[in-house]
C-alpha cells in the first residue's frame, strides 16, 4: 500500500489518498466547494497522476460541505479505459452528498442521466421508508431504555438532579403553556356539546349531553390536546435545542469534561414533562367541561349550570377522570424521549435540524395516538 502526502500547504488538510492494489481509497475533509475549487483541483490532480489504480473508493465522512463544484472535482479520480469506466464506492457521505457525487460522477463517464421507473422508484421509496421507520422504532426504544436507566439512578440520588434547570424547563412547558392548551380544550368542548346537542335534541335526550361532554373530555380530548400540543410546542423545543447545541459542539465539549448527557440534558426536561401534562390535563378537563356548560346553559338545550355539574357528578363516574389523567405521564415520556433524542441524532447542517425537529413532531404525535389506541384497548377489557 501507498500513500502519498500533499505539498500544498493550502490544500494539506484536504484529502488523502492511498493505493492498495487496484484500488485507490480517497479520504476527502473540510469544505468541497466553488471557494476551494482552484486549489483543490490543481491539488487533486497533481496527486492523482502518477497513482495506477482501477477502483475508487470515497471516504467523505471528513466533508463538511460540499457543492456541485466539489463534486465534480471528486469525480475526477474515476479512471476510465476503452470506453470502460472503472466503478465507484462511496462511504461516510450525506444524503445531499450521496446525490452530487453520483450525478458528478455519472456525468464525467459520460453516462446518460438517470431514467425515473415510476412503480419501480415507488417500490424503492416505500422500501427505505420501512427501513427507515424500523431503525427510528429500534433506535427509540434503546434510547428509551437508557433513559429510563439514568433517570432510576437519578430518583436514587435526587440531590444529583438539576432541579434549577426542571423547575426551567417547568415553567416553559407548563405554565406558558396552560393558556393555550384551556383555550383549545374550551373550544373543542364547546364543539362538543353544539354537536351533541343538534345530534340528541332530534330524539329528546339533550339532557344525556351532559354525559357525552364529561366522558369525551375526561377520557379523551383533554389528555390528547395536551399531549399533542406538548408535542407540537415542547417536543419541537426540546429537538431545537439540543440540535443547536450538537451543531456548535457543545454536548462534545461536555462530555470531554466529563458530564454526562442524559443527566444534564435531557433528566431535567422529561421530569418537567412529567410533571407539566398532568397539571395541563386537568385545566384542560376543567376548560373544556366548562365550555360545554356554557354552550348547554345558552344553546338550544337551556341546561343551568346547577342541573349541568348535579347530572354530571351523579352520571359521569371518577373511574373516566382518573383514566384521561393516568395517560398524561405516559404521553409525557414519549413525547420528552422522542425530543431528546431527534435532537441527539442532529448533525452538522441546518437541514439535520430542521428535518429532525419535524420528525420529532411527527413521531411524537403518531406515538402518542398509538399508545392511546393501546390505552383503550386495555382499559375496554379491564371495563374500565
Amino acid at each position: 500500500m501507498s500513500t502519498l502526502a500533499k505539498t500544498d500547504s493550502s490544500a494539506r488538510e484536504m484529502f488523502a489518498l492511498s493505493v492498495e492494489g487496484h484500488e485507490l481509497t480517497l479520504k476527502a475533509y473540510g469544505a468541497w466547494n466553488l471557494a476551494s475549487a482552484k486549489i483543490c483541483n490543481e491539488t487533486l490532480t497533481t496527486a492523482l497522476q502518477p497513482l495506477d489504480y482501477q477502483n475508487v473508493n470515497y471516504d467523505l465522512s471528513g466533508v463538511t460541505e460540499m457543492d456541485t463544484a466539489g463534486a465534480y472535482i471528486l469525480a475526477r479520480a474515476i479512471r476510465c479505459a476503452d470506453d470502460v469506466c472503472y466503478p465507484y464506492t462511496l462511504s461516510g457521505e450525506k444524503f445531499g452528498q450521496k446525490v452530487l457525487m453520483r450525478e458528478a460522477a455519472e456525468a464525467s463517464m459520460g453516462r446518460l442521466p438517470h431514467q425515473t421507473r415510476q412503480w419501480y422508484d415507488t417500490l424503492v421509496r416505500m422500501g427505505q421508508a420501512t427501513e427507515s421507520f424500523a431503525n427510528e422504532t429500534i433506535d427509540t426504544l434503546a434510547f428509551l431504555g437508557r433513559f429510563i436507566i439514568v433517570l432510576m439512578r437519578q430518583l436514587m440520588t435526587p440531590h444529583k438532579i438539576r432541579w434549577k434547570s426542571v423547575v426551567a424547563h417547568i415553567e416553559d412547558v407548563g405554565l406558558n403553556a396552560a393558556p393555550i392548551i384551556m383555550t383549545l380544550s374550551f373550544f373543542v368542548g364547546a364543539v362538543i356539546a353544539y354537536m351533541g346537542a343538534n345530534l340528541l335534541a332530534s330524539f329528546g335526550a339533550q339532557i344525556y349531553m351532559v354525559e357525552l361532554i364529561g366522558i369525551s373530555v375526561l377520557r379523551e380530548f383533554a389528555v390528547i390536546i395536551t399531549a399533542i400540543m406538548l408535542a407540537g410546542r415542547s417536543d419541537s423545543a426540546f429537538t431545537a435545542q439540543i440540535g443547536a447545541m450538537r451543531m456548535r459542539q457543545e454536548i462534545d465539549a461536555m462530555t470531554v469534561i466529563g458530564m454526562d448527557t442524559y443527566e444534564t440534558l435531557i433528566i431535567p426536561r422529561a421530569l418537567a414533562c412529567l410533571v407539566s401534562a398532568p397539571v395541563l390535563t386537568f385545566l384542560a378537563m376543567i376548560s373544556g367541561i366548562f365550555g360545554g356548560m356554557l354552550v348547554a346553559w345558552f344553546g338550544i338545550t337551556d341546561i343551568s349550570p346547577i342541573l349541568f355539574f348535579a347530572r354530571l357528578q351523579e352520571a359521569i363516574d371518577v373511574d373516566h377522570f382518573w383514566v384521561g389523567l393516568v395517560k398524561a405521564p405516559v404521553f409525557a415520556i414519549i413525547i420528552a424521549v422522542i425530543g431528546c433524542r431527534q435532537g441527539l441524532a442532529v448533525t452538522g447542517s441546518v437541514d439535520s435540524l430542521g428535518s429532525r425537529t419535524t420528525r420529532s413532531v411527527v413521531q411524537a404525535i403518531f406515538a402518542v395516538i398509538a399508545v392511546d389506541a393501546m390505552f383503550a384497548v386495555m382499559f375496554y377489557n379491564m371495563g374500565i
